[in-house]
Formats: structure tokens, C-alpha cells, sequence
């Protein structure tokens, strides 16, 4: 296995972010692919701006994943998300985007990804995308199970 960027330093000009990267995000395989299982992912200092007044916006961003042949490399994932820290779009727009990249990236069973950004305004707005893959019931409803009794991060949510 070969990574552009986990086990090597990553310069600050070696990336441009000022708008997302999903060329940034890597994979490798999944090495129990007979199981399914939750994978749980959180950055708790994502940050964007908005499009419209240049502020920044933060949030906290779980990602949740069965996955299927593939996984997503961490400091890549961790590099993407650090990519739209210039970058302007609107808070549903950043998590449908990241739902789609990701998708694109592993195809997995299942993915869910949750933006909790901080009030501004007055108002906190939390977005929730879930995609699925087209499996038989059976391994939905497994999934279904393995989602409610994951409790990890049930206060997230």
C-alpha cells in the first residue's frame, strides 16, 4: 500500500485550500469485507465560510460508514475537510458535498454524515444526509441494527 500523504510531511503549500479537494482523499482496502461494521469518524474543528458574508463557520462533523471493499485513508479525509476551511457554501450544500465525494471515493454499504455547525445568527443549522448502496434487505436490515446499537455516538445526533 502506497499513501501520497499518511507517514509524510504535508507542507503548507502543498495544497490549495481554498475550495474543496476531493482529489486530496485516498482509500485502501477493507480488510474484512464477510463483515459489516460501523465505522465512526469525528472532527469536532471543521471549519468554512459563509458565501455570503465571508465569516467563518464551525462545526462539529460526524461521518459514519459501513463499509464495502474500500476505506477512507484518515489524513487524507483530514486534509479534505481542512480544504474548505477558505472556501464559501452554504451548510447543507458542504455536507451533501461531502456525503457525494466520499460516496464516489469508497462506495460503501452505507454512509451518514451529520454537520453540527454552531448557532450564528441566532440560529444552529444541522445537516443530515444518508446514502445507501443498493444491497439485498438482509444486509440493510443488519445495517439498520448495527446503526441503533451503536450508541457511540447517539449523542451526536
Amino acid at each position: 500500500m502506497s499513501f501520497k500523504h499518511l507517514g509524510h510531511s504535508t507542507a503548507k503549500n502543498d495544497f490549495n485550500f481554498t475550495q474543496p479537494e476531493p482529489k486530496v482523499l485516498e482509500k485502501f482496502e477493507n480488510q474484512h469485507p464477510d463483515s459489516l461494521y460501523v465505522v465512526n469518524l469525528l472532527c469536532n474543528e471543521f471549519t468554512s465560510l459563509c458565501p455570503i458574508t465571508g465569516q467563518p463557520d464551525w462545526a462539529t462533523i460526524t461521518i459514519r460508514y459501513v463499509p464495502n471493499k474500500l476505506c477512507v485513508e484518515s489524513k487524507s479525509l483530514k486534509l479534505y475537510l481542512f480544504s474548505f476551511r477558505n472556501h464559501g457554501e452554504f451548510h447543507e450544500d458542504v455536507i451533501n458535498r461531502m456525503t457525494k465525494d466520499l460516496f464516489a471515493l469508497m462506495n460503501p454499504h452505507y454512509l451518514q454524515i451529520y454537520g453540527k455547525f454552531h448557532a450564528r445568527g441566532g440560529i444552529a443549522i444541522h445537516p443530515f444526509v444518508e446514502k445507501w448502496n443498493k444491497i439485498n434487505p438482509q444486509a440493510k436490515a443488519e445495517i439498520r441494527e448495527l446503526l441503533k446499537n451503536n450508541p457511540q455516538l447517539e449523542a451526536q445526533f
